[in-house]
Protein backbone atom coordinates (compact mmCIF):
# COMPACT_ATOMS: atom_id res chain seq x y z
CA UNK A 1 0.00 0.00 0.00
CA UNK A 2 1.37 3.41 -0.96
CA UNK A 3 1.34 6.12 1.71
CA UNK A 4 -0.96 9.07 1.26
CA UNK A 5 0.69 12.11 -0.29
CA UNK A 6 1.02 15.25 1.78
CA UNK A 7 -1.52 17.05 -0.40
CA UNK A 8 -4.92 15.38 -0.06
CA UNK A 9 -7.08 15.87 -3.15
CA UNK A 10 -10.85 16.19 -3.16
CA UNK A 11 -12.31 12.72 -2.54
CA UNK A 12 -9.03 10.78 -2.91
CA UNK A 13 -9.28 7.10 -3.83
CA UNK A 14 -7.03 4.11 -3.35
CA UNK A 15 -7.11 0.41 -4.15
CA UNK A 16 -5.01 -2.65 -3.50
CA UNK A 17 -5.17 -6.40 -3.84
CA UNK A 18 -5.14 -8.51 -0.68
CA UNK A 19 -4.09 -12.18 -0.42
CA UNK A 20 -7.12 -13.17 1.63
CA UNK A 21 -10.84 -13.69 1.27
CA UNK A 22 -13.52 -11.02 1.26
CA UNK A 23 -15.14 -12.51 4.38
CA UNK A 24 -11.85 -12.36 6.31
CA UNK A 25 -11.43 -8.64 5.58
CA UNK A 26 -15.04 -7.90 6.51
CA UNK A 27 -14.62 -9.85 9.75
CA UNK A 28 -11.40 -8.03 10.66
CA UNK A 29 -13.07 -4.63 10.29
CA UNK A 30 -16.20 -5.72 12.17
CA UNK A 31 -14.05 -6.91 15.09
CA UNK A 32 -11.33 -4.23 14.88
CA UNK A 33 -10.35 -2.09 17.86
CA UNK A 34 -11.92 1.04 16.51
CA UNK A 35 -11.75 3.86 19.04
CA UNK A 36 -12.45 6.78 18.01
CA UNK A 37 -14.14 5.36 14.88
CA UNK A 38 -17.63 4.12 14.13
CA UNK A 39 -17.59 1.21 11.69
CA UNK A 40 -20.67 0.10 9.79
CA UNK A 41 -20.57 -2.95 7.52
CA UNK A 42 -23.26 -3.52 4.92
CA UNK A 43 -22.68 -6.43 2.54
CA UNK A 44 -19.23 -5.82 1.00
CA UNK A 45 -19.19 -2.14 2.00
CA UNK A 46 -17.48 -0.73 5.09
CA UNK A 47 -18.17 2.82 6.23
CA UNK A 48 -15.76 4.35 8.75
CA UNK A 49 -16.37 7.70 10.39
CA UNK A 50 -15.44 9.43 13.62
CA UNK A 51 -17.51 9.03 16.79
CA UNK A 52 -19.49 11.94 18.20
CA UNK A 53 -16.67 12.99 20.55
CA UNK A 54 -14.10 13.39 17.74
CA UNK A 55 -16.52 14.46 15.00
CA UNK A 56 -16.68 18.08 13.84
CA UNK A 57 -18.32 19.82 10.90
CA UNK A 58 -15.45 19.05 8.53
CA UNK A 59 -14.74 15.44 9.61
CA UNK A 60 -14.13 13.11 6.66
CA UNK A 61 -15.51 9.61 6.18
CA UNK A 62 -14.00 6.57 4.51
CA UNK A 63 -15.94 4.14 2.35
CA UNK A 64 -14.28 0.78 1.67
CA UNK A 65 -15.62 -1.69 -0.87
CA UNK A 66 -14.28 -5.22 -1.10
CA UNK A 67 -14.54 -7.23 -4.33
CA UNK A 68 -13.80 -10.93 -4.61
CA UNK A 69 -11.15 -11.65 -7.28
CA UNK A 70 -10.91 -15.41 -6.75
CA UNK A 71 -11.13 -17.87 -3.85
CA UNK A 72 -7.98 -16.59 -2.12
CA UNK A 73 -7.74 -12.97 -3.26
CA UNK A 74 -9.84 -9.82 -3.02
CA UNK A 75 -9.50 -6.16 -4.00
CA UNK A 76 -10.16 -3.34 -1.58
CA UNK A 77 -11.27 0.03 -2.96
CA UNK A 78 -11.37 3.07 -0.69
CA UNK A 79 -12.69 6.59 -1.14
CA UNK A 80 -12.45 9.48 1.31
CA UNK A 81 -15.29 11.96 1.39
CA UNK A 82 -16.96 14.63 3.47
CA UNK A 83 -20.05 14.18 5.57
CA UNK A 84 -22.85 13.51 3.03
CA UNK A 85 -25.16 16.04 4.68
CA UNK A 86 -22.53 18.78 4.49
CA UNK A 87 -21.65 17.83 0.90
CA UNK A 88 -25.31 18.04 -0.14
CA UNK A 89 -25.73 21.39 1.59
CA UNK A 90 -22.67 22.87 -0.15
CA UNK A 91 -23.84 21.59 -3.54
CA UNK A 92 -27.28 23.08 -2.89
CA UNK A 93 -25.69 26.46 -2.06
CA UNK A 94 -23.51 26.39 -5.19
CA UNK A 95 -26.49 25.44 -7.35
CA UNK A 96 -28.59 28.21 -5.76
CA UNK A 97 -25.91 30.83 -6.39
CA UNK A 98 -25.58 29.67 -10.03
CA UNK A 99 -29.35 29.84 -10.62
CA UNK A 100 -29.60 33.32 -9.09
CA UNK A 101 -26.61 34.45 -11.20
CA UNK A 102 -28.30 33.23 -14.41
CA UNK A 103 -31.63 34.83 -13.47
CA UNK A 104 -29.90 38.14 -12.75
CA UNK A 105 -28.09 37.88 -16.11
CA UNK A 106 -31.36 37.37 -17.97
CA UNK A 107 -32.96 40.22 -16.04
CA UNK A 108 -29.99 42.53 -16.80
CA UNK A 109 -30.09 41.60 -20.50
CA UNK A 110 -33.85 42.23 -20.66
CA UNK A 111 -33.47 45.59 -18.93
CA UNK A 112 -30.62 46.61 -21.25
CA UNK A 113 -32.67 45.57 -24.31
CA UNK A 114 -35.55 47.75 -23.11
CA UNK A 115 -33.24 50.72 -22.42
CA UNK A 116 -33.94 50.54 -18.70
CA UNK A 117 -31.35 50.78 -15.90
CA UNK A 118 -29.60 47.50 -15.13
CA UNK A 119 -26.95 48.52 -12.60
CA UNK A 120 -28.72 46.73 -9.73
CA UNK A 121 -28.66 43.44 -11.61
CA UNK A 122 -24.97 43.78 -12.49
CA UNK A 123 -24.17 44.68 -8.88
CA UNK A 124 -26.01 41.60 -7.64
CA UNK A 125 -24.21 39.45 -10.23
CA UNK A 126 -20.88 40.72 -8.86
CA UNK A 127 -22.14 39.89 -5.36
CA UNK A 128 -23.03 36.34 -6.50
CA UNK A 129 -19.51 35.95 -7.90
CA UNK A 130 -18.02 37.08 -4.58
CA UNK A 131 -20.33 34.68 -2.77
CA UNK A 132 -19.07 31.84 -4.99
CA UNK A 133 -15.49 32.66 -3.98
CA UNK A 134 -16.51 32.76 -0.30
CA UNK A 135 -18.08 29.30 -0.62
CA UNK A 136 -14.91 28.05 -2.32
CA UNK A 137 -12.78 29.49 0.50
CA UNK A 138 -14.96 27.77 3.13
CA UNK A 139 -14.55 24.50 1.25
CA UNK A 140 -10.77 24.87 1.23
CA UNK A 141 -10.74 25.71 4.94
CA UNK A 142 -12.85 22.64 5.66
CA UNK A 143 -10.56 20.45 3.59
CA UNK A 144 -7.56 21.72 5.56
CA UNK A 145 -9.33 21.09 8.88
CA UNK A 146 -10.29 17.55 7.83
CA UNK A 147 -6.84 16.55 6.55
CA UNK A 148 -5.43 15.28 9.90
CA UNK A 149 -8.48 13.07 10.42
CA UNK A 150 -8.15 11.75 6.88
CA UNK A 151 -4.63 10.63 7.74
CA UNK A 152 -5.99 9.00 10.94
CA UNK A 153 -8.54 7.03 8.91
CA UNK A 154 -5.86 5.88 6.46
CA UNK A 155 -3.56 4.88 9.32
CA UNK A 156 -6.38 2.90 10.97
CA UNK A 157 -7.06 0.94 7.75
CA UNK A 158 -3.35 0.32 7.23
CA UNK A 159 -2.87 -0.89 10.80
CA UNK A 160 -5.95 -3.10 10.71
CA UNK A 161 -4.82 -4.80 7.52
CA UNK A 162 -1.16 -5.03 8.54
CA UNK A 163 -1.62 -6.23 12.14
CA UNK A 164 -4.63 -8.46 11.63
CA UNK A 165 -3.59 -10.06 8.34
CA UNK A 166 0.19 -9.75 8.43
CA UNK A 167 0.26 -8.04 5.04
Amino acid sequence: MKPLPNEIVLRPRFQFELPTTQETILGKFENAECKPFLIKCIDEHIFIKFDEKENHLWSPQLHLEIFKVDEKTCKLYGIFGPNPTLWTFFMFLHFGVAIVFVILGVWAYSSASLNRPYGLQLGLMVFMTVLWFVLYAFGRIGKRKGKPQMHQLHQFVTQTLTIELGI
